[in-house]
């Protein structure tokens, strides 16, 4: 359909072995890993308040092609769009006690954390090559896919215990700590979890997770890209995330998971009007969240569509983190009878909405959004898709 990215892996697999056989010495490589990037249906800005997200992991991947060498050097390419040059790489493995640092191009510190992080060991050196078809800055998580596509080629040189949870910390920790990003579980957890067909509802302070079915085939989630990049390294996030901490402080509160609309109306003058707004978001979002997975459980998309709208409001108005863009593009899908809902996803400040619509509606509403958006944007036709795998080379 004119205007709808494609998002196969296979062909993006393909890509990569070669410019790998291009960049070391035309030979083939011996491992083959992906990792998907994931839109979230609802719960923002939650999971670092230990509340509930619920994502599904997206057909647009990050692939990871190499084999190992005995010298102990580590070198990588990357044909990501989007990154920052040089596009090789090339480093010592760390030896023991020694320590991997940050610095530039910036993509490779993703893959140094993980290496760094990485829960087994001694590694060898090793030859790669990344391929992603995730939009970069788009909010559809291509760091947690970078991340988690290294850690399960690592995997493939030297195993771990195989424990899909530790494996999903071991990501955000090189995110923290090589990106300076302080994310959330929820992405390197889905990327790590997804499976096809199903989005999956976390308990954030927990770590529990939960399956729902999301296979109706009369049923599309439609990401649009705004096309308006974001970079939330930085002050924007870093301040929600202290007004976060500091409502809950004020409501004698570990988190605001653990607060109730109630206790926080009867605080309010112990908080900023600001740190107020912020608080409501997040208590009333993680609310959102469960009643929605509840919802699409029992498939109540009409209910879903609701509650998508009224986390959209909320991150507007209380957590500001929208922005004109996505705001226009919401308002254009929700004029289409066809849509459930739809609301911005990710971070915010630009990147993409997520729109649960039917099917026979997606070329209609489509259309309706490109004439109605002032910028260009670029849709994704999705379905729920399983997280990291190993691909067999043949």
């Amino acid at each position: 359909m004119d205007g709808l990215k494609d998002s196969d892996p296979g062909l993006l697999l393909a890509g990569a072995r070669g410019v790998y056989r291009r960049a070391f010495g035309g030979v083939d490589p011996e491992i083959a890993v992906s990792a998907p990037g994931r839109v979230n249906l609802i719960g923002e800005h939650t999971d670092y308040n230990q509340g509930f997200v619920l994502p599904m992991a997206l057909p647009m991947r990050t692939v990871m092609v190499g084999s190992p060498r005995q010298d102990g050097i580590i070198s990588v390419v990357t044909t990501a769009e989007g990154t920052d040059e040089p596009k090789r790489v090339q480093f010592l493995v760390p030896a023991e006690g020694g320590a991997l640092k940050p610095g530039e191009p910036q993509w490779a510190n993703y893959v140094k954390g993980v290496i760094q992080h990485y829960r087994a060991g001694p590694l060898p050196g090793f030859n790669a090559v990344i391929a992603s078809n995730i939009p970069l800055g788009g909010g559809l998580s291509s760091s947690a896919s970078l991340e988690v596509a290294t850690y399960t080629f690592l995997q493939q040189l030297c195993p771990d215990d195989g424990d899909p949870v530790a494996k999903a910390l071991a990501c955000q920790k090189a995110e923290h700590s090589f990106a300076m990003m302080p994310c959330g579980i929820m992405d390197q957890f889905i990327s790590v979890m997804g499976k096809e067909g199903h989005a999956l509802l976390i308990d954030c302070r927990s770590l529990e997770t939960h399956l729902v079915p999301l296979t109706d085939p009369n049923l599309v989630v439609l990401i649009t890209n705004s096309n308006v990049r974001h970079t939330l390294t930085g002050s924007e996030y870093s301040t929600r995330k202290h007004q976060c901490e500091e409502a809950a402080k004020a409501l004698g509160k570990a988190s605001l998971r653990e607060a109730s609309m109630s206790s926080l109306e009867a605080s309010k003058a112990l908080m900023s009007e600001e740190v107020y707004r912020r608080a409501r978001h997040v208590i009333g979002e993680i609310e959102r969240t469960t009643k929605a997975a509840e919802a699409l459980q029992s498939r109540n998309y009409k209910r879903f569509g609701q509650l998508m709208v009224e986390s959209h409001n909320s991150l507007r108005d209380d957590y500001e983190v929208s922005c004109a863009e996505l705001d226009e593009l919401v308002a254009a899908a929700l004029e289409d009878p066809g849509v459930y809902g739809s609301r911005m996803t990710g971070g915010g400040f630009g990147g993409c909405t997520v729109t649960l619509l039917e099917s026979r509606a997606t070329e209609k509403v489509v259309q309706h959004i490109k004439e109605k958006y002032s910028g260009t944007a670029t849709f994704y036709c999705t379905k729920a898709s399983d997280g990291a795998k190993v691909h067999p080379l043949s």
